[in-house]
């Protein structure tokens, strides 16, 4: 396997665990493995380093020291690459960083770059109109969770109460999807729909609850991701599928975290990431 000694590196002071701290033991956990951080560029302050900028300095790889949001935007960002990206635990949940490399921390994911043992891989993602998910994928009106989260990252007590407030009334009584093509699972629908890609293609599992309390219950199980802890259906993997809206609203999605906004009908399949990516983890 190909060494690799110098790196630029993405960093975002937002994400959940990327404080000055963890940069700094980032920064001398590289310099003991001799591998040279010859840029750091903190995104959102600066822009996503496009491929050309990469090509024109040389630059072979790209770690990424973020959360699974700011990930996908340099992953998907970089499609057509030749260059390789190492995803590096730099968020709160990490779930990009824990399918490529399993739970290792920073530091021996390092110890694994510098000695070698690493591979190039394409891993499947989940696509839609909207673009690719290479952590996860969650469809339907529990995705309104998505802004109690924005609200607890930002400390805003009243944006907390108010959002959770929200969240609540659009997960009870939002419009809920279902599959349509093939025509599998409860035809009233569900609150939220999750999709996992992996090599065997996307598993789909559809969460529901019996009353207020579990669908609370679930919105919270939904910002630690942590969906599986609710009550669910395992609908099963699938290369393709196409969800609705039950009412012919548009479907919302949250790709690796990130909200988007589909048609009523939304295809969904499973595809090749475009870019390499560095993988560690004993699986790859």
């Amino acid at each position: 396997m190909a060494s690799i000694d110098t790196i630029w590196l993405v960093l975002n002071a937002r994400s959940g665990s990327n404080e000055d701290g963890a940069i700094e033991d980032l920064r001398e956990h590289c310099a003991r493995r001799n591998l040279e951080l010859a840029r750091e560029i903190c995104f959102p302050d600066e822009d996503l380093p496009a491929a050309d900028q990469l090509d024109a300095a040389g630059v072979k790889c790209l770690a990424v020291f973020t959360g699974d949001g700011t990930l996908n935007a340099a992953i998907t960002g970089l499609y057509g690459w030749s260059g390789a990206i190492l995803v590096l635990p730099g968020g709160t949940m990490n779930l990009l960083s824990r399918r490529m490399h399993g739970e290792a921390s920073c530091e021996e994911i390092l110890d694994r770059i510098a000695n070698g043992a690493f591979r190039n891989v394409r891993p499947q993602v989940a696509r839609c109109d909207a673009g690719d998910a290479l952590a996860g994928l969650l469809s339907g009106p529990g995705t309104a969770w998505a802004s109690v989260r924005e609200a607890m990252r930002d400390l805003d007590i009243a944006a907390l109460a108010e959002e959770t407030g929200d969240a609540l009334a659009e997960t009870t009584g939002g419009a809920f999807i279902r599959m349509a093509e093939p025509p599998l699972g409860r035809r009233e629908g569900y609150p939220m729909i999750e999709f996992t890609p992996s090599h065997r293609g996307l598993q789909l599992d559809a969460y529901h609850a019996k009353d207020p309390g579990d669908f609370l219950r679930q919105g919270w199980a939904l910002l630690r991701r942590r969906f599986r802890e609710g009550p669910h259906d395992r609908l099963g993997l699938f290369d393709e599928l196409t969800l609705e809206n039950c009412e012919g609203q548009p479907i919302e999605v949250l790709l690796d975290g990130e909200p988007a906004s589909l048609g009523s009908r939304a295809t969904f399949s499973v595809a090749a990431c475009e870019v390499d990516l560095l993988a560690t983890a004993h699986g790859y």
